[in-house]
């Protein structure tokens, strides 16, 4: 299993598990509204790539063929125990759920994978609460997975650290917006916080639960290096997707003058980025409007430059694999990495 559509397929097949999982940690439940508000993004779909990063890197220190049937709730660990690491899978989706409820209402987007976000759903009130409840809610999970205690505490020590670094990743990021220079070093340390810290945790949370001590910096550094490039590729994608594809206005970053890898790279080079679309909002910005602003970017060389430091980082993190015993697990997580800057959306 290979290329793009091996991914895809390998994606699918573990994204059934996930959302039955999801499903059960966060119930239909008294009272409704609070509740339901929490299960709005869950119940919208998603790709799943954090929780299914975790079950492929449990795959691949157990060396196990991806085809074969797995036990996700019983997964063998090192000391002949079993640790269910499809409740991690889900508590790692949790808190991505949980960033994203919150992020929507911080930069008022009002789409979200193609529903309404769920401030414009319910309210701002609901919302706050939603994502506090999402957030809650995964470390009760990541109790349930019947790992030794010593392992279960240091899974949620890292876990809880990926949260800070996460909100100072975004506090980096609304800070860019008031100034007039950031640079290619400031951004990669905010989306390494921001977005990369949830990959390294979620490739190295089976290695914590299941005691290969040894394997976990490696999977960790892999997870951080393609969540960069993840992070890289998704502001591409913000100017290149339709907006029916994207599930998000295309070019929102730029009407909402976030700073991108492309953006910053554009400044450099001289191009006005606050003139692009100047004027426009959500509402009335058009697709020609937006073609005209990325042939400005091409032109700048901005698109070309963050498409080779994505690809950098993806290589970069193929090589943390190199320690990892040869199997068809870990070949799909190097497909994985390229996948994650090969993808339409």
């Amino acid at each position: 299993m290979s290329g793009l559509g091996g991914v895809e397929t390998a994606l699918e097949q573990r994204r059934g598990p996930i959302n039955r999982t999801l499903m059960e940690a966060v119930p239909v439940a008294k009272p409704e509204r609070l509740h339901g508000a929490a299960r709005h993004l869950l119940d919208a779909g998603g790709k799943r790539l954090r929780p299914a990063l975790v079950l492929l890197s449990a795959e691949t220190l157990a060396a196990l063929d991806p085809q074969e049937s797995t036990n996700y709730h019983e997964f063998p660990a090192v000391d002949g125990g079993a640790v269910d690491v499809l409740t991690a899978a889900a508590s790692v989706e949790l808190v991505q759920t949980f960033t994203l409820v919150h992020d929507d209402l911080m930069d008022n987007d009002d789409v979200r994978r193609g529903s309404p976000a769920v401030h414009q759903q319910y309210d701002d009130s609901m919302a706050i609460l939603a994502g506090d409840v999402l957030h809650a809610r995964a470390f009760e999970l990541l109790l349930r997975t019947n790992a030794p205690p010593e392992r279960s505490m240091r899974a949620l020590t890292r876990l809880a650290r990926t949260c800070t670094e996460i909100c100072e990743g975004q506090t980096a990021d609304i800070g860019f917006e008031d100034r007039d220079h950031v640079t290619v070093e400031e951004y990669t340390d905010m989306i390494d916080r921001k977005t990369a810290s949830l990959f390294a945790t979620s490739a190295a949370l089976p290695a914590i639960l299941l005691g290969h001590d040894d394997a976990v910096d490696a999977l960790a550094s892999y997870g951080r290096e393609i969540g960069r490039a993840f992070q890289i590729h998704d502001d591409l994608l913000d100017l290149t997707t339709p907006t029916e594809t994207l599930g998000k206005q295309r070019g929102s970053d730029l009407l909402e003058g976030k700073r991108t890898l492309v953006s910053v790279h554009a400044r450099q080079q001289g191009v006005d980025i606050d003139s692009l679309l100047d004027g426009e909002t959500a509402a009335s910005v058009s697709d020609d409007t937006v073609d005209d602003a990325v042939e400005v970017l091409a032109e700048a060389g901005s698109l070309e430059f963050a498409r080779d430091r994505a690809r950098e980082f993806v290589e970069h993190g193929k090589k943390e694999l190199e320690p990892l015993p040869s199997s068809e697990s870990r070949r799909l997580l190097l497909d994985v990495a390229d996948y994650l800057v090969e993808r339409r959306y």
